[in-house]
């Protein structure tokens, strides 16, 4: 019976027989394409100019290819330190132009595309599969100009994928469908956005894109109001939703619009309306409406869902509030994962922040503790940690509680290196509980807190209920 290596080598020798045709040039130009990654950083920097899941696709597959590099050039191949096949019983025409002296296995190039491509499947199925005859073309092309064994290119591709794929460890993979929400079934069905008052806020999202005409345009009956420096979102709707003009409202702005028009809702008990015009979007993300044209799709045909709202001393809001160094933390994360990837970005952003902060004593529900941050979600996040991104649901009729004490030794370091390890939900000093209510009262003076990106006034005591569920236009319900 054969060991591997002499299938290998014998794989080897057939391909190298392989009679002259015209793609021997296309795959020595691939193969060459792809040295030192250059082919994949191309493609990287292409996806990366269109925000959102193809910049996240970009960053993860970049970033896997950079560790599956290291990994294979500086420690696997010199572990193994197999020798290259020998290349002169091939022609010229098959022959790369520079001779290599590193070690064969394994085929880093091989590597490289596999968690390229792997990286990016994980955040956009679609790019990844498109991709991945591209990565699969490397690697067999190294074989044709036979500068590796076939054993080379398939432990590559092992490698690559098993890298790609552990990458989730630390930064986990956003799902592609919206958080499982209750069905609501008295939404009214608007042709052509009739009964419909919108507020949008020019202020947000890209400098150079108002909202205002799309909506026009989608929603021709709809009553648009854009907000000023005296009228703010709140102020627009209030009148309409009292009066009973309005049979629904809406909203296009970021989250802290959203959280101004859900409190006008919930008042008076009608549906609402969000139109994903702000930077980030985390509420319309997570209700599962992306563009403008979901909206108007979901309000002329009535589809919507019932979600939690949450309210901070009588003020509702829908994602997130927090005290302490947590809003400067994520403030710097945002500004940072364009460049870095969100891992990356808050590990970055927690050394920053915890290194300038100063820690608060708390009382939670009656209990003393010194924190660093505290962070309440509406709904229980995930991941769990530092870097908590997104429900899985938006009704579960829970507070998230998560918290970095600062009465343990070094807390702020092993918060750093948990998040830099993937897990920091599990070092000393992280705590976490959910509740449905949940009253803090400051022991260290006046604390000022933010929540859905707005930030609100300076208090001593602070009260966090559920506010009621709120009706959601979404042309998804799950």
């Amino acid at each position: 019976m054969k060991s591997p290596r002499l299938w290998d080598a014998h794989l080897h020798a057939a391909v190298g027989a392989l009679p002259a045709s015209p793609a021997d040039r296309w795959l020595r130009r691939l193969s060459t394409a792809a040295d030192h990654s250059t082919l994949w950083f191309g493609i990287a920097a292409v996806m990366a100019t269109r925000k959102g899941v193809p910049r996240r696709a970009a960053i993860r597959g970049a970033g896997s290819l950079v560790v599956t590099s290291t990994v294979v050039n500086t420690l696997l191949k010199q572990v193994f330190g197999r020798r290259r096949p020998d290349i002169s019983v091939l022609g010229e025409h098959r022959l790369l132009r520079r001779t290599l002296t590193t070690h064969s296995f394994p085929s880093g190039h091989a590597a490289s595309a596999a968690a390229f491509a792997t990286g990016v499947a994980l955040e956009s199925p679609l790019a990844g599969a498109a991709l991945a005859p591209v990565a699969l073309g490397v690697g067999y092309s190294r074989v044709h100009v036979g500068v590796h064994y076939p054993g080379d290119v398939v432990a590559g591709f092992a490698v690559g994928t098993a890298v790609a794929a552990a990458s989730r460890r630390w930064w986990a993979v956003r799902p592609h469908t919206p958080a499982r929400v209750r069905p609501a079934f008295s939404a009214p069905a608007l042709p052509d956005g009739e009964g419909l008052v919108v507020a949008v806020n020019p202020r947000s999202g890209h400098e150079n894109y108002d909202p205002a005409a799309d909506i026009r345009a989608l929603l021709p009956r709809a009553e648009v109001l854009e907000m000023s420096e005296d009228r703010g979102v709140a102020d627009l709707l209030e009148e309409p939703a009292r009066s009973g003009r309005a049979r629904a409202l809406g909203v296009a702005g970021g989250d802290g619009s959203v959280a101004a028009a859900a409190a006008v809702a919930l008042e008076h008990g009608l549906p609402l309306a969000v139109i994903p015009a702000g930077t980030l979007n985390h509420f319309a993300r997570d209700v599962g409406v992306e563009t403008v044209e979901q909206a108007a799709e979901a309000v002329t045909s009535g589809a919507a869902v019932r979600v939690d709202a949450a309210s901070l001393n009588g003020t509702p809001f829908l994602n997130t509030a927090s005290i302490g160094s947590y809003p400067e933390m994520v403030r710097r994360r945002d500004a940072l994962s364009g460049r870095l990837g969100k891992w990356a970005a808050m590990t970055v952003a927690a050394a920053q922040t915890l290194r300038d902060g100063t820690p608060v004593e708390l009382s939670l529900n009656g209990r003393w503790v010194k924190v660093w941050i505290l962070f309440v979600g509406n709904g229980t996040y995930t991941p769990r940690g530092l870097a908590p991104a997104w429900r899985p649901r938006l009704e579960d009729g829970l507070l998230d509680v998560q918290y970095l004490r600062a009465d343990i030794r070094f807390s702020r370091t092993r918060a750093v290196l948990g998040a830099l390890l993937g897990v920091s939900d599990r070092v000393s000093g992280y705590a976490e509980t959910q509740v449905e209510a949940l009253r803090v009262r400051s022991l260290s003076g006046p604390q000022q807190v933010a929540y859905d990106g707005e930030m609100g006034e300076a208090a001593t005591e602070f009260e966090f209920l559920k506010a009621g569920l709120l009706t959601v236009y979404c042309s998804r319900t799950t």
